[in-house]
């Protein structure tokens, strides 16, 4: 759900306006006007302003039925953003690689805040069901992904997730701050994750850090597979290798021997 405010007549005309929108989700990508007003906490005249002017200008499309989606304005803007749509296109063919190798579920994250946002994901039919989907949020402590931004982000940033509640998804997800501390170091000392089981009982997660020019991580990628899957290491090399791949095609250059 979108936030609440407990005083709708302090809100700035941004606030109501981002409220608009940020009532859709995954959960509810169309919705009635009275939905908007309802879900962004709104005025039914107020929402009816806002939404006309973001449909007016393209944020927002509606259709026969009265019922409004998210447009494709948006789509456009968001195209612009290094971390997207533009991260996700030169990560795209390496990606596709990595589901060739393996025929399993491909992940590509970035971190946002405490969470990781996924920006691809490339599945067969075959493989094992998750629960991720492009724009999906989860903590990053619960993540192959995760782990990896987590373990290359700023100190500050690991001692806020620590401090706060390490969310349970299963029984076998962390939520010992000391022993998730010993796992990032072990992240950053073998240069992968792999997170056994944490979100769903039945994956396996193998993760490994994308590198931007500067050489900071700047996105992860990984490949999810059963629980039973023998020899789950062995997939570490290959989800390196598109790691690195995608790193050198972003501009970094790896430290000469």
């Amino acid at each position: 759900m979108p936030p609440s405010f407990s005083s709708p007549s302090s809100r700035s005309a941004t606030d109501r306006l981002l409220a608009v929108l940020d009532a859709f989700d995954h959960g509810h990508p169309a919705l009635t006007l009275t939905e908007i007003s309802r879900r962004a906490g709104l005025t039914l005249t107020t929402a009816h302003r806002l939404v006309s002017d973001l449909t007016a200008w393209g944020a927002l499309e509606r259709d026969e039925t009265g019922t409004y989606r998210i447009g494709l304005r948006l789509w456009e803007v968001a195209a612009l953003a290094p971390r997207g749509l533009v991260l996700r296109d030169v990560a795209l063919p390496f990606l596709e690689d990595l589901y060739e190798a393996t025929h399993e579920n491909v992940h590509l994250a970035v971190r946002d805040g405490l969470e990781a946002v996924y920006i691809e994901r490339i599945s067969g039919r075959s493989a094992v069901g998750v629960l991720s989907h492009v724009g999906a949020h989860w903590p990053l402590h619960a993540t192959g992904v995760g782990l990896v931004l987590l373990a290359h982000s700023s100190a500050e940033l690991q001692d806020a997730v620590c401090a706060g509640e390490l969310a349970a998804f299963t029984p076998y997800t962390m939520t010992d701050a000391k022993r998730l501390r010993r796992v990032l170091a072990e992240v950053r000392r073998e240069g992968c994750a792999i997170s056994d089981r944490q979100i769903t009982d039945d994956a396996v997660s193998v993760a490994a850090g994308v590198r931007g020019p500067r050489g900071d991580v700047v996105a992860a990628v990984s490949v999810v597979v059963p629980a039973e899957t023998p020899q789950v290491r062995a997939l570490i090399p290959v989800v390196r290798l598109a790691a690195f791949g995608i790193s050198r095609a972003l501009g970094w250059q790896p430290p000469s021997a």
